[in-house]
């Protein structure tokens, strides 16, 4: 589905948008709240190095992405978590390539405003992704990689089927390995 030229995913009451240059300033909102700041550091920026980011590396990316689909390889996909009523990007679902872990490691990572937390967008989120790299790429697996502590992210990737798979020691730091299999998600 295409909104404005841009590539989307319906989740419902909300939808997964491609970024977009106006999505700078949400996304600098969101990754200065300090519980996302805690949990994804790397997100954080000035409102230049964001929009240096979305205009030189986010588009692109993206791009990228949609024209390798199905056969995806390290390609990188950032999206949006885009209300329907109201056009506010609350939170974004992102899938690319977790250097650190070995064999297939195709990620999912997610972050959503402390505004619109605990009302199920993250899980839907997450779902939407999977479905959509599941259904359309041939990605085969995919992994998270979220810190013991983040209760919150824990339960979302719980919810989304994902099986505790161990753990990943990632810049000295221990965090829980989560796997999802296509052939696991096709049985749910």
């Amino acid at each position: 589905m295409k909104e404005h030229n841009l590539f989307t995913i319906d989740c419902g009451e909300f939808y997964l948008r491609e970024f977009c240059e106006e999505d700078v300033d949400a996304i600098v909102e969101i990754t200065s709240q300090a519980e996302v700041a805690e949990f994804l550091p790397d997100w954080q920026s000035t409102k230049e190095q964001r929009f240096d980011w979305t205009i030189n590396e986010d588009i692109p990316d993206n791009k990228a992405f949609l024209s390798a689909v199905p056969n995806i390889n390290d390609e990188i996909l950032r999206l949006g978590i885009i209300l329907k009523e109201s056009g506010e990007f609350i939170g974004f679902c992102t899938s690319g390539i977790k250097e650190e872990l070995s064999g297939s490691n195709r990620e999912v990572a997610f972050a959503i405003s402390k505004h619109y937390r605990n009302k199920g967008y993250t899980t839907k989120a997450v779902k939407g992704l999977i479905q959509y790299l599941f259904e359309h790429t041939n990605v085969k697996l995919i992994n998270a990689v979220v810190l013991p502590h983040n209760g919150s992210s824990n339960k979302v990737i719980q919810k989304c089927a994902f099986h505790l798979n161990g753990h990943a020691e990632i810049d000295g730091e221990q965090f829980n390995h989560y796997l999802l299999a296509k052939e696991e998600w096709k049985n749910i």
